[in-house]
């Protein structure tokens, strides 16, 4: 018997009985469709997180200063480690952080973080101008009351329009917008664009601190992060003796440790939707063993006119392939439907991916071969001569 031939049969065998062959499917339908979304949902989970810690600086290390001790790193022996590891390190910042009240007429916001860096931090960060200029060496000097702002700052109190020269007031004092910054996030409150940068010699004075409480810098290779790590914990060491005085965060490590977080997650949420094709394979071999029992007489029919074993064994074994792989057909775009519904529901931009989309085919169609495989085996083994027999 030709392939083709078999083909034909199987598709006779199904639309003979719509209703069966759809209940029998409906399984695969459904596994499939939770496998797409599944991994569509969680890929998309793993960009839009892996995104959010890469915009902190996947290539930065940052330290923070706990502020126990008596001692305090001023930014020139910071500055001169910088010169000292070159092969580590290209650049740094000092940071500086205060809460304090903005306000702008009569808007205003209370508790907003104001980050004073230099200006090395937009290089260092990937931080992009949209409109005016980031801060300056200058400006760090001088100690000028200058500062850079985000979409969402500018949006709640300018009302998106070009801020560059207007005045902001941070507590009693009054500073000056010098630049806006691109969107990097959806302009929303504590998003990436909910921010304010001013010179860290002007916030660290606010905040009542000589020294900045804090440094970010940027890795010169990004593959020997932990070795850079290592050297400037050495030297933090050797100038506090007390690591209880500093906290160091390598942003690369963290975000290894996230993406090994995610992926096991991952994993544990496809094998839960697994199961579901595991009970649909169990499913598509009841119905065919329910088959090869109705189709007895034809199989004994069949063998007699010379059918060879390989012939029954095909056509049952294409019958179940087809069976799963119309089921995963639908189950495929089913799953393309939920994953785009979900992810606009959550705000975030998904849709199927090829692996998904290939994984979720690829299983259905080996499980409808795989559990299809008994009852042909049965059907093909059967005597010809009983199977005439029966009724």
């Amino acid at each position: 018997m030709k392939t083709s031939q078999a083909f034909l049969m199987a598709f006779s065998s199904l639309i003979s009985n719509k209703m069966r062959a759809f209940l029998t499917m409906l399984g695969m339908i459904i596994g499939v469709g939770a496998v797409i979304a599944m991994i569509s949902l969680m890929d998309g989970m793993i960009g839009y997180t892996m995104g959010s810690f890469s915009d902190l600086g996947a290539d930065t290390i940052s330290v923070n200063f706990t502020g126990k001790g008596s001692k305090m790193l001023t930014d020139d022996q910071m500055y001169g480690f910088l010169e000292e590891h070159p092969e580590d390190f290209s650049d740094l910042s000092p940071s500086s952080t205060i809460y304090m009240t903005v306000r702008q007429g009569d808007k205003t916001m209370k508790d907003q973080g104001v980050s004073g860096v230099s200006e090395s931090y937009a290089a260092i960060q990937s931080l992009t101008i949209d409109k005016g200029r980031f801060l300056a060496y200058a400006d760090m000097l001088s100690r000028s009351k200058v500062c850079v702002i985000g979409t969402y700052v500018c949006n709640e109190f300018f009302n998106g329009a070009d801020p560059v020269g207007k005045k902001l007031k941070f507590g009693a004092e009054e500073y000056t917008v010098i630049g806006l910054l691109k969107e990097k996030g959806d302009s929303t409150r504590y998003s990436a664009d909910d921010c304010i940068y001013a010179p860290y010699t002007v916030v660290g004075r606010a905040s009542g601190s000589a020294e900045p409480s804090g440094y970010t810098l940027k890795m010169a290779n990004t593959e020997q992060s932990t070795e850079a790590q290592q050297v400037l914990e050495d030297f933090l060491y050797g100038f506090f003796h007390d690591s209880d005085c500093y906290r160091v965060a390598n942003m690369a490590q963290m975000l290894d440790i996230m993406d090994d977080m995610v992926g096991v997650m991952k994993n544990i949420l496809v094998g839960i939707a697994g199961i579901s094709l595991l009970v649909a394979g169990i499913g598509i071999m009841n119905i065919m063993l329910v088959s090869v029992s109705e189709r007895t007489r034809e199989i004994g029919i069949r063998k007699s006119l010379g059918a060879r074993q390989k012939d029954i064994k095909k056509q049952f074994v294409i019958e179940a392939g087809v069976l799963s792989t119309i089921g995963g057909g639908v189950g495929i775009i089913i799953g393309g439907v939920a994953t785009t519904a979900l992810g606009n529901a959550i705000g975030m931009s998904c849709s199927p991916t090829p692996s998904a989309v290939a994984i979720a085919f690829g299983v259905s169609a080996g499980i409808g071969v795989l559990f299809g495989y008994m009852p042909a085996k049965r059907a093909a083994a059967l005597n010809p001569i009983d199977a005439l027999r029966s009724e």
